[in-house]
């Protein structure tokens, strides 16, 4: 049976693992990424696309200068988008963010098995979990990343707000304000750090009391070598 103090500090780990997952799903789940207003000027007058959306899904609504606006509207991020660039970008952040998701639950499970057990240093040990939790922190981060790089370099507003209205003429400027469901990334990404560093200290401290166990005796007292 592992000590109490190697329990209390995976389980902690794993508290923070789960909270990741937890916080990975929400990211998948809400349609709060990013909200976008694409400005585009006609023959007679100017329109503005108000759009907000998430990796899957969004709303989107159209304002004309002459006070006309129309009902908001729901669309699928894929289908509103060709076979372009932007779409390609989108779907390599989902693949990367279901891969976090991924390493973010085999860092649970590894966590969860430390601290009720005491498994070979193998992979299975500290060395897994430092693993999963920097590659969830690494793919989180590329994830954000990729994501206003998909939005200012590819179009992704634009493309998506003539997805919505195909009869929309020259765009004029485009307006972003990132909400909730891309900040949260930055806790998953502090989450996964804690779990290393929560880890790091548990193994280091048990390192140095190795060490201080395998001390050679002549470092020892004389006084308590007995001969």
């Amino acid at each position: 049976m592992p000590s109490r103090k190697k329990t209390s500090m995976f389980a902690a780990a794993f508290l923070t693992c789960v909270c990741s997952f937890v916080i990975i799903c929400v990211v998948l789940a809400t349609p709060y990424w990013v909200s976008s207003k694409v400005h585009f000027s006609g023959t007679n007058s100017n329109v503005t696309v108000s759009l907000t959306y998430g990796l899957f899904s969004g709303t989107c609504e159209q304002l004309v200068d002459a006070g006309l606006l129309v009902p908001t509207k729901i669309f699928q991020v894929a289908a509103n988008l060709g076979n372009t660039k932007a779409k390609s970008t989108i779907t390599a952040i989902i693949v990367i963010v279901v891969l976090s998701l991924l390493f973010s639950l085999l860092s649970s499970g590894f966590t969860c098995t430390n601290a009720v057990s005491n498994p070979y240093q193998t992979f299975l040990g500290p060395i897994g979990v430092y693993t999963w939790n920097s590659l969830c922190a690494i793919f989180i981060l590329i994830a954000m990343i990729l994501f206003p790089v998909n939005i200012e370099g590819n179009g992704l507003s634009i493309e998506l707000s003539h997805g919505c209205f195909s009869a929309l003429q020259k765009h004029v400027k485009s307006e972003h304000a990132y909400g909730y469901s891309y900040w949260i990334m930055l806790l998953i990404i502090f989450l996964n750090i804690a779990s290393i560093i929560v880890i790091y200290f548990y193994d280091h401290a048990r390192y140095s009391k190795k060490k201080e166990q395998e001390r050679p005796i002549e470092n020892a007292p004389k006084d308590v070598i007995l001969f």
